[in-house]
Parts: C-alpha cells; sequence; structure tokens
C-alpha cells in the first residue's frame, strides 16, 4: 500500500536532513510523525521514523550530560531566563552581583568566570534569572556553552561603555552566530534555517567612566532600531532601576493576577504569560480544567475595563486581575 504522503511531511523531511544538531532532527521528526497519515502502508516508516527519535534523543541527553558535568547547565527558574554575555572585564559578574544575592568572584584580570552563575532578579513582584557567562570570545567555552545560550529567553549583550563599543557588539554577535543563535527577527525578515532566533538585549556598562558618554552615543546611533538599550554602571548602581525594566520589557511578558468570586484578588504571585496572551490561553496556563470549562471571565484593568465581563477572546495587559468562571 503506496504511503501517499502529503507535501508538508517532505517539507518537514527537508528540515530534518538540513538539521544539524539533535534537537533540531527530533523536532523534524516529529513534525513528520504527526503529518503521516497511519495506515498500513506507512507502519515501517512510522517505525523507523521512532527509531530515530529514539537515536537522536540519546545523542541529545549525552550533550547535556556533557554540559551538566562541565557546570554549564542552567535550570531555568523564575519569570524568565536571562543570559549576560559579552567580552572579558566587561562587568557581567558585578552587574550579576549587584542585582541579585550571588556573589561571583569579581577581579580585573580577564576569564573569572569560568562556568555559568545564575542569580535571581527582583523586579516589582516577579522574579528573574540571571546568569553570568564565560566571555563569548573564548572558543571552547562557547561550545559547551551553546546549549545553555540556546535555552535562554533573552540574551544581554554587556560591554564596557569606556572603550569602543560596536567592536564589542560585533564580537558578542559573531560569536552567537557562531553557537547559530541569532537576534529575533523583526516583521519584515526571516530567521536563518537552523538558527536559534533570541531576544537580545544591549548593556552599556562603566558610565561612570571617561569617555561613555560618546561612547553611548555611538552605540546609541548604531543599534537603538535593531535593540532595547540600557546605560548603567553596575559599580556606582547608576541605572539598576532602569535596567530591570529593560530585562522585564524585553522578554515581552505580562503579569495577571487571580481571584475568585467573593474573594480579593491575589497580588503576590502573579501569572507570567506572554504579551499579547488571551484570556483562553491564561485560562489554559493556569489549569487544564479552567480551559476546558471557561465560560467567562471578569478583568479588572486592561485600560479602559473595571470588573467587565469579557470573552474567551479578550487580550490580557499587564497588571490585569481575572476572575475566571467555569
Amino acid at each position: 500500500m503506496p504511503a501517499n504522503l502529503p507535501p508538508q511531511y517532505f517539507e518537514a523531511e527537508k528540515r530534518f536532513r538540513s538539521a544539524r544538531e539533535p534537537e533540531e532532527k527530533i523536532a523534524a521528526l516529529q513534525a513528520m510523525l504527526a503529518i503521516m497519515p497511519r495506515h498500513k502502508g506507512t507502519d515501517k516508516l512510522h517505525a523507523a521514523l521512532r527509531r530515530k527519535i529514539a537515536r537522536f534523543s540519546q545523542e541529545a541527553e549525552r550533550k547535556y550530560a556533557t554540559a551538566r558535568r562541565a557546570g554549564f547547565y542552567i535550570s531555568r527558574e523564575g519569570a524568565g531566563q536571562v543570559m549576560l554575555v559579552g567580552p572579558a572585564n566587561a562587568g557581567k559578574s558585578q552587574l550579576l552581583a549587584a542585582v541579585t544575592e550571588a556573589i561571583p568572584e569579581i577581579a580585573e584580570y580577564p576569564f573569572t568566570t569560568k562556568t555559568p552563575i545564575p542569580g535571581m532578579m527582583k523586579f516589582e513582584d516577579t522574579q528573574i534569572q540571571l546568569v553570568d557567562t564565560p566571555p563569548i570570545g573564548h572558543k571552547e567555552v562557547r561550545l559547551l556553552l551553546a546549549n545553555t545560550l540556546r535555552n535562554a529567553d533573552l540574551i544581554a549583550i554587556v560591554i564596557d561603555l569606556s572603550l569602543e563599543p560596536i567592536s564589542q557588539v560585533e564580537a558578542a554577535l559573531q560569536g552567537l552566530r557562531e553557537a547559530r543563535i541569532e537576534p529575533l527577527p523583526d516583521g519584515g525578515t526571516q530567521a536563518t534555517p537552523g538558527s536559534y532566533p533570541r531576544k537580545m538585549l544591549i548593556v552599556g556598562n562603566k558610565n561612570e567612566l571617561a569617555g561613555s558618554n560618546e561612547n553611548w552615543e555611538r552605540l546609541h546611533s548604531q543599534y537603538a532600531k535593531l535593540f532595547p538599550l540600557v546605560s548603567i554602571s553596575a559599580r556606582e548602581g547608576d541605572g539598576l532601576e532602569e535596567f530591570k525594566r529593560a530585562v522585564y520589557q524585553a522578554l515581552n511578558i505580562i503579569r495577571v493576577y487571580t481571584k475568585t468570586p467573593g474573594s480579593k484578588a491575589d497580588l503576590t504571585d502573579p501569572m507570567i504569560l506572554e504579551k499579547g496572551s488571551t484570556l483562553e490561553e491564561a485560562a489554559e496556563s493556569l489549569h487544564k480544567d479552567f480551559y476546558q470549562n471557561l465560560k467567562y471571565a471578569v478583568v479588572w484593568g486592561s485600560g479602559k475595563y473595571d470588573g467587565q465581563r469579557v470573552s474567551k477572546g479578550h487580550v490580557l495587559q499587564d497588571g490585569d486581575i481575572v476572575e475566571f468562571h467555569i
């Protein structure tokens, strides 16, 4: 019996053949399985794809085990995971120490940070994970770090404003490209096949030093249309609140609070959702029973709403309070 595979299957197969990482190959194989019609003519193909998924899953696990043994695997915590990358002595460790309770080694000599170091940064009522990383220019380190960077929600490129800024940013972007990580494309561009597009933020550190103002102007002129930017001094504590807000905004997330009928809203533990999420998506994130049995909800906030009944397709805003009715 012929397989009669649809065109989408062969598109996924093409992605599988061009993929270089086991995670990419697994994703393509899973897409092929989902697309493939199930009948007697596809039984052998189905079994072959399952065997390939098992093989590449083992390969991926070996890679992650190597990264864990080297101390390069960092589990994600909080509302988002933000990787601090950049050249040696740009002040990443100083920044981590300034906004979290982590205690990284801080020194003037290069390559002080040898493995990723996490810390939790509080922004208002939300905890965001920051991870200090070894200098991006170290090739052996970058290969071990690649998978960790690819799992990040946001990459913050930290540069030294007392030095020529453009070359620092370009070197960091080149290092990321070698790990097949590139900036998240805007509406007019497409990601490179096989790449890992990520949100990015540029942090100009050491703005207390001579020449930093001129270099900040150059940096802003070059990249303001491409990335969000923030100027700080991790050592002096200048701009750190602006940094926290810039990170939160660059993550492109919102906080939504819940309340039960007849009770006050819980304003201590917000749900974290992607910006643009609907009421229905919030219900699904909260619990499958809410998603399956949701009738309607009452929302406080959203600019013009104040205790108004809304539909499942209503787009939520940062700070909304939602009362679900099932």
